[in-house]
């Protein structure tokens, strides 16, 4: 039991005043309570040690220490430096296991105190820095300090809190009638209870106190006040009484200590067993809920009526609901974690400044002591002169202010020794809190990646419904396309806490309306009943994002920090293939699009000027496509864009920087792409040079397009090969591919693929070449190839086929098909079919070119 008398500073008013008060330990609630006496009753106030820290300060005396909480100081003074130190210490390893106990991990309070003892003092002891174990000062501490008389004060009215007067009368009533009892209590003055839980005090914030009229009211109401009238005011009756019982107590003490101990023990192991009963029943619970939800799905799936369908559908909404007001106990549940970490961030550079503070201090008092030495070292060298200069009586000072400096020396080095084991455990503190909040954060996310997938599954049995709308009842078809309405009413965005860092915003961050780059994360179809399939769509996403976010994600992004000076490597191009994070990606293409294109100065500017004193042909082509480029990106969507401008330049500039292309449909689209990333118009120029005049092959962009034409061929050549199944269905049913590929590869896939696995595809592209691009084809194909060959009929096919890349969510699994599954992949084998199907292509041009002039010819001979 950590109890004592301590001296404890009142101030009323200008006068300061110490009084001797009775402290006791309360390790329910970690409150240290203080009476007037050890026999009192009813606390006059306590500390709440949970959010406090502690300090001892030389200049203040020895024995005097604070306790700082976030409400007021308190000054107390043991009745020596052991003293002190012991209960600063103690009071550091009470805080810690308190702290511990109540966090969310279910570790028994008595390890806890076993485990941060052996861990911190294993690590502190040999360490000369951290003040290392006191021993008990049993004349001063415990229970047996409960027996010795009261330390005397000057007056007996000093010691008396003048502010709680009821709760003195009270103790003093309870002494009186406490001593009546002894009396005629049989001689069973052996039998005694421990000292009892006290409440929370309601008012610390004034004097951290408990008001008289509180404390006799729980004293009321828990009816446990007679026990304690108490065994130790009776110990000291019986050694006034009769001096002969110390040792019979003695003898009986220990027994009687034995039993509390086993009754501790059962008690303990009783909170056990009900935990684990609690913990049974909750297993109970889920297994009973997991059972349910298979039950109704069983249902749902043998319901002969739409009737029962809606019920369940129901019952989903309501599962939904259940699962949102989880969440926002969690969110709440987070923000008390982060004031607790910013009071204890707030505590810990208190405490530096201190530390600081006190290490000027004492290198300034060592700068003095060496000073002196040196100015006695110089005076003693010369007795001759000593003698005539410096008497006997300054000497004898300075020799007593070097010991007064020495002691002062010590003192701090205590102190330091203090105040570092108080760092460490506060540090210790941080850092649990710290994981419990990043332990929160991800179930929060787990939970939100939770709710959108049962969000998906309920849009997904309504868009259902809604194919099936016609077959049903009036009254079953308006619940339907109510339940429609509705969903398509839900807000997509959701407010984030601004405090939380890139790594945790980023995992948490729910979608908005726009990504980063300004891409409408809801697609915004114009058929009506395609807005329900693209809510399902940005589920869909939402959930892929937060579930790889800490599993994939944050340790590709850690990979990326570490990432020094780029330079090409194995390394760096599976990071790429992998998606270059939002903060990096900037850096790497203007790396690459530097790497294979030399900037000439002042080219940019120069081909600006000139688009603006000569109009280029192009010129009308170009305006005319600026607005419709990216329609669904809000820098773009608007004519009063800010980037419009910037397009427009950018384009006319590389007009006339190649006029052998001049200007191309589809132009627009990679240049647009890179000044979202780029920013910079000059850099966005470059990039759009690079890609038109290093990566694709030459005449691409030509008027007869015929390279692009050779890859379309070239491509269907890697379709029959890599997915024969799949062009059999297409030649089966008379699908030309190429209608729908052409356009992926004129513009690297640009309006086809979601924002987040477009960027992450040219990522690649931009590293890589052309071949990314046939690669992405081809997984894209493959990751619906089932859906696909479901479909047996033509038109359908096409329409599936207009839509269906806007359908994938899962990035990393398209990633993983387009760069493992469909290896091998050499780009030897690519430049072989290409110049193979273009010497085709060229001589089937060339015999139509003969026809053509052979019909000309035979038209003018035949005359009008």
């Amino acid at each position: 039991k950590l109890c004592g008398y301590l001296n404890k500073l009142g101030i009323k008013g200008p006068i300061k005043t110490w009084k001797s008060r009775w402290f006791i330990y309360d390790e329910n609630k970690c409150h240290l309570l203080y009476y007037r006496t050890a026999q009192d009753v009813n606390p006059l106030g306590s500390i709440d040690l949970s959010s406090a820290s502690f300090d001892c300060k030389v200049e203040n005396g020895e024995g005097v220490f604070e306790i700082r909480t976030p409400s007021r100081v308190f000054t107390l003074k043991a009745i020596s430096k052991q003293a002190m130190m012991y209960w600063l210490q103690q009071l550091q390893i009470r805080r810690w296991e308190f702290c511990n106990t109540q966090s969310r991990f279910p570790w028994n309070s008595i390890l806890l105190a076993c485990f941060y003892v052996h861990c911190f003092y294993t690590d502190v002891t040999d360490n000369e820095d951290f003040l290392p174990p006191v021993k008990t000062p049993t004349e001063a501490v415990g229970l047996k300090a409960a027996s010795l008389p009261a330390p005397q004060t000057s007056t007996a009215l000093q010691n008396i809190s003048l502010k709680h007067p009821w709760t003195e009368i009270q103790n003093t009533v309870y002494n009186i009638c406490g001593s009546k009892q002894l009396s005629g209590d049989d001689g069973n003055i052996f039998s005694f209870n421990e000292f009892q839980e006290h409440s929370d005090n309601p008012n610390e914030e004034q004097e951290a106190e408990v008001e008289a009229g509180s404390a006799g009211a729980w004293i009321q109401e828990n009816g446990r006040m007679g026990p304690r009238m108490n065994w130790v005011r009776k110990a000291r009756w019986m050694n006034s009484a009769f001096p002969g019982l110390p040792d019979e107590l003695s003898r009986e003490r220990n027994p009687m200590d034995k039993g509390s101990v086993l009754q501790q023990r059962i008690l303990t192991l009783t909170e056990e067993v009900k935990s684990q009963k609690e913990l049974v029943k909750l297993l109970h619970k889920a297994l009973e809920a997991a059972q349910q939800e298979k039950r109704v799905s069983s249902m749902y799936l043998t319901a002969a009526e739409d009737k029962d369908r809606l019920e369940l559908v129901r019952h989903k909404v309501r599962q939904i609901a259940d699962l949102t007001s989880r969440l926002e106990a969690l969110e709440q549940e987070k923000k008390e974690l982060e004031q607790m970490l910013t009071l204890r961030d707030s505590h810990i550079q208190e405490l530096k400044e201190h530390v600081q503070l006190l290490m000027e201090k004492n290198h300034a008092k060592q700068e003095v002591i060496m000073a002196l030495t040196e100015q006695m070292a110089r005076d003693l060298s010369d007795p001759l002169q000593e003698a005539n200069t410096i008497t006997a009586e300054t000497l004898y000072k300075q020799q007593e202010e070097i010991e007064h400096l020495k002691d002062d020396i010590d003192a701090y080095k205590t102190q330091n020794q203090f105040l570092n084991s108080e760092i460490h455990q506060v540090t210790r503190l941080w850092t649990s809190v710290a994981e419990n909040e990043k332990a929160l954060l991800m179930k929060c996310a787990c939970l939100q990646a939770r709710n959108c997938q049962m969000e998906s599954k309920y849009l997904t049995v309504l868009w259902k419904l809604q194919e099936a709308v016609p077959g049903l009842p009036s009254s079953h078809a308006e619940l339907v396309r109510s339940l429609i309405q509705e969903a398509l009413q839900w807000e997509v965005k959701e407010e984030v806490e601004e405090a939380l860092s890139f790594e945790l915003t980023s995992a948490l961050c729910p979608f908005s309306e726009y990504d980063e780059y300004g891409f409408m994360t809801v697609p915004d179809y114009e058929v009506e009943d395609w807005k329900l399939l693209a809510k399902i769509q940005a589920l869909e996403i939402k959930s892929n994002n937060l579930w790889s976010q800490e599993v994939v994600e944050k340790p590709l992004r850690d990979r990326w920090n570490n990432t020094g000076e780029l330079s090409p490597s194995a390394e760096l191009k599976s990071l790429i293939r992998n998606g270059i994070p939002v903060e990096h990606r900037q850096r790497v293409w203007r790396w690459i699009v530097n790497r294979h294109c030399s900037r000439l100065p002042d080219h940019y500017q120069r081909l600006l000027r000139q688009s603006k004193s000569t109009e280029h042909p192009a010129c009308r082509q170009i305006e005319l496509d600026l607005p419709r480029t990216l329609t669904n990106n809000k820098h773009f969507s608007s004519p009063t864009s800010q980037l419009i401008p910037k397009l427009r330049r950018v384009l006319l500039a590389f007009s006339w920087h190649n006029p052998a292309i001049g200007y191309c449909q589809g132009l627009n689209r990679l240049a647009a792409v890179a000044l979202l990333v780029l920013e910079d118009e000059e850099s966005a120029f470059w990039c759009l040079v690079y890609i038109v005049e290093n990566l694709m092959p030459a005449d691409y962009y030509s008027d007869t397009l015929i390279t692009s034409q050779v890859d379309q061929r070239v491509f269907k050549d890697f379709l029959s090969e890599k997915l024969p199944r799949l062009m059999a269905h297409f030649k089966q049913y008379q699908i030309d591919v190429s209608l729908i590929t052409f356009n992926w590869f004129l513009v690297a896939f640009v309006d086809s693929l979601v924002s987040d696995i477009l960027l992450r595809v040219w990522d690649a592209f931009l590293y890589e070449g052309t071949k990314v691009i046939f690669r992405y084809a081809l997984a894209i194909f493959k990751y619906n190839e089932e859906e696909i060959l479901r479909i047996h009929d033509s038109v359908e096919i096409y329409q599936y086929l207009r839509f269906f890349t806007r359908m994938i969510t899962d990035g990393r699994k398209l990633m993983n098909i387009a760069f493992n599954d469909l290896n091998p992949f050499p780009m030897k084998l690519l430049r072989n079919r290409r110049s193979m199907h273009r010497e085709e292509l060229e001589r089937e041009l060339h015999e139509l070119e003969q026809i053509k002039a052979a019909y000309v010819k035979e038209r003018a001979e035949q005359g009008p």
